[in-house]
């Protein structure tokens, strides 16, 4: 040992036992280009596959065959299929608010949620579709 007065104990262990600088405590972990169950899936879905639709055949995404399915059985009846587009559509719609939550800043936030309280608190009013000023209800005309 170099230094006699090194005491060994919790978060201190002997030198002879540290992982040499420069390697990794799990040498054989993750390998490099590995792909997780997003990854594959993605890819799976986005291999394209012949369908015939309307006389022709048609090269589309498995994404959009599968797609195009669930519409069909919703569109018959299939209240299942109905429902599973309904939550991947409410679903998509959160993860794009998240993906927006995300990239604003704190100052970003409050402002829209200053804009948000004044939409809300304001009554709805009737649009002007003649162009003219506000309290004029002829449209300009006199």
């Amino acid at each position: 040992m170099a230094n006699s007065d090194y005491t060994i104990g919790y978060g201190k262990p002997p030198e002879h036992t540290r992982f040499p600088k420069g390697r990794s405590g799990n040498p054989k972990g993750r390998p490099k280009g590995s792909k997780n169950l997003k990854t594959d899936l993605i890819e799976e879905l986005e291999e394209r596959i012949s369908v015939r639709e309307g006389g022709r055949v048609q090269r589309i995404t498995k994404q959009r065959a599968l797609v195009k399915t669930l519409i069909a059985k919703g569109l018959q009846g299939d209240v299942r299929a109905a429902e599973a587009l309904m939550k991947w559509r409410s679903s998509d719609q959160k993860d794009l608010s998240a993906d927006v939550e995300e990239t604003l800043s704190t100052e970003e936030r409050e402002l829209l949620a200053v804009l948000e309280q004044r939409v809300l608190s304001q009554k709805p009013q009737a649009v002007d579709k003649g162009g003219g000023d506000e309290g004029d209800k002829n449209g300009g005309a006199t």
